[in-house]
């Protein structure tokens, strides 16, 4: 490396020897150097412009750019970052057929600790047990004072709450937004919407994950960002529901049941309209599932669906209407019915003796048992069990709720032929009061097999075929008879054209046997029965009143067909149906009505076959 010295030594000592001026020349050696110093200044600063003018164009082109994206993209659920995991931070609302709001999201606010920025931690608990009384005080002070760096104090609060801590004055309570779910209409459709609870959650935000009912069979669908914030539209009416519970509450008071279930479908679509369980919850309070003892007893324990109850004399119209389909009887039959009949060493009795030979018509407007038997004898056990099958008695409902799976029907493993015989009338074979209602709805819709859904407006590919239209109107026709002058005749509510079968069955014991006072009383229906368009089922469990003679009554034609009068008298009307004048029965059905006897005495006697 070459080096230029700072003063040209050897040329001063040349002009010296000359008698030149030496300064002159060391005063050009400086301008030189200042002049190089400067090049080299100015070219430092040059590339440093261009360096910075380069990054301020790149940087206003990715804003540029990144604003036109988002300008033209489509807009998307905003995703909040916390602990370094994305939370969903909104859910999408739930309504009703008419969309009318039944579940959605609240901003509220939590109030968390950090203990070791208080001032004064004994005033802070002391005021925060004040204001949240289930919070223990003690516990909050060893909290406060101890080791903790951060606590939760309460994940959603009221803005009144949230005004009383703040009150408190302490710097180390703290507040985060955050959704909540609400249900504003409360308890009504509580075990249809089941309820929500927090998942992953931080200070600032919370995921909100189902956790019962359509909230969780559809929680992914609920959370996903990509459906716009559409809300899902449920198959029920706000307001049918809501007079379904009140009826059926009433209903359960006066008759002095434990519990009661009601389902509304609509024939045609398969569309729950209404369903309720009772006793209910509030979701925007649910409480703790039963650890022990039976779960029926938990008000989140819902009857319509998870109920495996013995039906009773509501399945006697299943042998009826499948043998009429295989053309070996008509509503015209004489069947045997000298009771009791005996089948291997059990005897089978009806509560009244009904002579010799009973029509198929009187065999289910009198509900008896031993004229019941001896059609599904007709039939025999394979042709019985595949029939009940198609009918989707063996399965649990595809009902789009999570405790579907929970409602497997209780099926005999053998199936002797006493066993085809108690199971004709709905005894020995457990189903929940929907498998009933839709097993109704197949017959309604003219032996086409119904789905029941809790989804509205979805398109369903058509079931199957099971009865022939002609034995559905026929089968249709003798339920409309079971109503205007059997067991049933207090449904017959005027201009409505009900049709439907009443059921009491014994209550199996826990450990074996049947309880002698406790039952569970059924009426399922179909109306108006000339049109079929909608099916009740309204179950009642341990009903009993007191009848006229002073003694108990549990017969469900005394208990549950009285509260389904009432909600077809509440419901009709609220689903548009006029009141008919000029009622008839089928036209199918009315060839072969039988004649009218006339109607027995007000008595009435526990029986279990009616």
């Amino acid at each position: 490396m070459i080096r230029t010295p700072l003063r040209p030594l050897a040329r001063i000592l040349r002009a010296r020897d000359r008698g030149e001026n030496p300064d002159e020349i060391e005063a050009e050696n400086r301008r030189l150097r200042h002049e190089a110093i400067q090049d080299k200044a100015r070219r430092r600063a040059e590339g440093r412009l261009v360096l910075m003018s380069a990054c301020f164009i790149l940087a206003f082109a990715t804003v540029g750019l990144r604003m036109g994206a988002l300008a033209s993209s489509e807009p998307s659920e905003p995703r909040a970052q916390v602990l370094s995991s994305q939370i969903i931070s909104q859910r999408a609302d739930i309504t009703d057929r008419r969309g009318r709001v039944l579940a959605t999201n609240l901003l509220t606010h939590s109030v968390y600790a950090h203990p070791h920025q208080m001032i004064d931690p004994v005033g802070a608990a002391h005021g925060l047990a004040q204001i949240f009384p289930d919070l223990d005080e003690e516990r909050l002070i060893r909290d406060f004072t101890g080791t903790r760096k951060f606590m939760w104090i309460k994940r959603k609060i009221s803005p009144e709450q949230m005004q009383a801590v703040h009150d408190i004055g302490e710097p180390g309570l703290l507040f985060g937004p955050r959704e909540m779910r609400i249900y504003p209409n409360g308890s009504i459709a509580s075990h249809i919407l089941g309820g929500s609870g927090f998942g992953q959650e931080g200070v600032s935000s919370a995921e909100v994950l189902g956790i019962a009912g359509v909230e969780k069979a559809f929680d992914n669908w609920l959370r996903d960002p990509s459906h716009d914030g559409a809300p899902l539209a449920l198959s029920i009416d706000l307001t049918a529901q809501s007079a379904m519970e009140e009826v059926l509450a009433s209903g359960m008071k006066v008759m002095n049941a434990k519990g009661a279930a009601g389902i509304l479908l609509e024939i045609k679509t398969g569309e729950i309209v209404a369903m309720a369980s009772l006793p209910d919850f509030d979701p925007n309070d649910r409480p703790r599932p039963l650890l022990k003892g039976d779960a029926s007893d938990s008000p989140l324990f819902n009857r319509a669906v998870q109920g495996q109850y013995e039906l009773g004399s509501t399945f006697k119209i299943f042998p009826i209407a499948q043998a009429m389909d295989l053309k070996l009887i008509n509503p015209n039959t004489s069947i045997n019915s000298t009771s009791p009949i005996k089948i291997g060493k059990y005897l089978i009795h009806d509560f009244h003796n009904y002579g010799k030979t009973l029509s198929v018509t009187d065999v289910i407007v009198k509900s008896s048992n031993v004229g019941t038997v001896r059609i599904a004898q007709m039939l025999g056990i394979e042709r019985q069990k595949d029939f009940l099958k198609k009918l989707g008695l063996f399965e649990p409902t595809s009902i789009e709720m999570v405790e579907a799976p929970t409602g497997q029907p209780l099926v005999p493993s053998r199936w002797p032929a006493v066993t085809a015989a108690t199971v004709s009338f709905g005894h020995g074979l457990a189903a929940s009061p929907l498998h009933l209602a839709a097993a109704y709805a197949t017959i309604g819709n003219h032996g086409r097999k119904v789905t029941p859904t809790l989804i509205h407006g979805r398109k369903r590919p058509e079931g199957e075929q099971i009865l022939s239209p002609r034995a559905a109107e026929l089968a249709i026709g003798m339920l409309r008879q079971v109503v205007t002058r059997g067991t049933a005749r207090r449904a017959d509510v005027e201009g409505y054209e009900v049709a439907g079968k009443t059921g009491t069955a014994d209550k199996p014991r826990p450990s074996g046997g049947y309880y002698k006072n406790k039952v569970v009383a059924t009426f399922a229906s179909v109306f108006p029965a000339s049109d079929p368009q909608y099916v009740l089922v309204v179950t009642l469990d341990e009903p009993s009143i007191t009848n006229a003679r002073g003694g108990e009554s549990r017969t469900a034609g005394l208990t549950a067909v009285p509260v389904a009068a009432e909600l077809v008298r509440r419901l009709a009307p609220l689903l548009g149906l006029k009141a008919r004048t000029d009622e008839k029965l089928p036209t199918i059905a009315a060839r072969f009505q039988p004649r009218v006897e006339p109607a027995s005495g007000d008595g009435v006697r526990l029986v279990s076959n009616k």
